[in-house]
């Protein structure tokens, strides 16, 4: 049986140096080394060489284990776990300078699928902050000494986030889902890196986050710090988080949020 403290410290390690590291190669200057889905989606050289070094630790730490990383692709493994990673989660952040950036690690059991593991341990590490989000599954989750739990909304509305694709063919859309939201809000966010919009609201820096187009690296450690925040993360397909739709937020807010998308 594998242990959730374990992964989650394993998890901790190699986010602090992972961080650092991209944060070192900001300080020297980025250099854009491809361009994925648009024009607009681009990976920087420090994208792929801070999951080298991610991949590189994990196999050297548990070798059986999986691997699923936005750069690399995925290799599943020998053992239940397959490791999710987001090198840097606020890659077009990240090349303009603006820290709102992060490394994001989970780790999760089962079938490599998001609409079938389990997640069991998730980190979150803002570089230029050093806020390093963490949770184990049925440990709650934490941000240094807090236990973190969802906010409830007051009168004066929800404080939500959004995102928006790169594809300007989905951008009527993503702004026809921002205006059937709105009664719900007091404002709106669109900072760009959804791993911490999650741990924000996991944190309850936000009521609530929704948005289309997450891959599987993008929520994997996000909707554990939400769950085991109190907070509820679904979505679609499937009702869970992922290309379709994720949402994440309080009991109550979830259930208006999801109203509010789908009717």
């Amino acid at each position: 049986m594998v242990d959730a403290s374990d992964l989650l410290l394993l998890a901790e390690q190699i986010a602090r140096e992972a961080g650092e590291l991209a944060r070192r190669r900001r300080d020297e200057g980025v250099r854009i080394a491809a361009t994925k889905s648009a024009l607009a989606d681009i990976v920087t050289e420090a994208d792929r060489e801070v999951e080298t070094l991610i991949r590189a630790r994990l196999a050297a730490a548990r070798p059986g284990d999986g691997f699923l990383g936005e750069e690399s692709g995925a290799e599943r493994g020998s053992t239940e776990i397959t490791w999710v990673v987001d090198p840097i989660d606020g890659t077009v952040n990240y090349a303009y300078g603006i820290p709102h950036y992060a490394v994001s690690i989970a780790a999760v059991a089962g079938d490599p699928d998001p609409e079938l593991w389990s997640v069991q341990a998730g980190v979150v590490f803002a570089p230029v902050t050093g806020d390093l989000f963490r949770a184990a599954r049925g440990s709650g989750a934490w941000l240094g000494a807090d236990r973190l739990a969802v906010s409830r909304p007051t009168d004066a509305g929800a404080l939500l986030a959004t995102g928006f694709g790169y594809d300007p063919a989905t951008h009527a859309g993503d702004l026809e889902r921002v205006r059937t939201v709105m009664p719900l809000a007091r404002d709106l966010r669109r900072a760009g890196a959804a791993s911490l919009d999650l741990a924000y609201v996991a944190a309850g820096r936000l009521d609530g986050y929704f948005e289309r187009g997450l891959a599987p690296w993008d929520h994997a450690a996000g909707a554990l710090l939400v769950e085991e925040a109190g907070g509820v993360v679904g979505g679609a397909p499937g009702g869970r988080p992922g290309r379709q739709m994720t949402i994440a937020a309080g009991p109550d807010l979830y259930a208006a949020l999801d109203t509010a998308i789908y009717h």
